[in-house]
C-alpha cells in the first residue's frame, strides 16, 4: 500500500506494500511514466490545510485511500474523526468523502484530472477535477 496526503493545498503519497493493480488492457504508457507510477493503492498519510497566519497545519487524523487501475479508473474515499462526522461540503458528506471515474495524466503539465462518473456529493457528478502532481523522494505529492 502506498501511504497518500491529501488536501487544499498539498497531497503526499508514499510507496508501502500493496500489490499494484494490474489490468488486462494494453499499457498506453512506458514503466517509468507518470501514469505508471500512480498505479496502485495509496494511504492517506495527511492532509495539509492553510492555517491562522498563512501557516500551513498538518492533520494526521483522517483515514483514507486512493486507488489508480492502469486501466484509467480512479476511486477515492476518506473518512474524517468522529469529531467532524457532521462535517459536509462540495466533496464531503457528514465526514465521509468518496467519488470514482476515471482519470486522464498530463505528463507535460504535470496533472492528473478525476472524471467523477459517482459520487457521495451529487454534485461532483460529472465534473472534471484537475489535480497537480509532482514525485519527490518516493512520493507524490498531489496540489488541488
Amino acid at each position: 500500500m502506498k501511504a497518500l496526503l491529501f488536501s487544499t493545498l498539498a497531497a503526499l503519497m508514499a510507496l508501502s506494500g500493496i500489490a499494484r493493480a494490474q489490468s488486462a488492457e494494453k499499457k498506453d504508457s512506458g514503466p517509468d511514466s507518470a501514469k505508471e507510477k500512480l498505479v496502485g493503492a495509496w494511504r492517506l498519510a495527511w492532509m495539509e490545510e492553510p492555517g491562522s497566519g498563512g501557516k500551513v497545519r498538518r492533520i494526521t487524523d483522517r483515514k483514507g485511500m486512493l486507488l489508480y487501475t492502469r486501466d484509467g479508473h480512479v476511486s477515492v474515499q476518506i473518512m474524517f474523526p468522529d469529531s467532524q462526522s457532521a462535517l459536509s461540503n462540495d466533496y464531503v458528506q457528514n465526514g465521509y468523502e468518496a467519488s470514482f471515474g476515471s482519470y486522464d495524466v498530463n505528463e507535460h503539465l504535470h496533472t492528473v484530472t478525476h472524471h467523477v462518473m459517482g459520487s457521495i456529493t451529487r454534485g461532483l457528478v460529472g465534473k472534471d477535477l484537475p489535480r497537480a502532481y509532482q514525485f519527490s523522494e518516493g512520493r507524490l505529492i498531489i496540489t488541488q
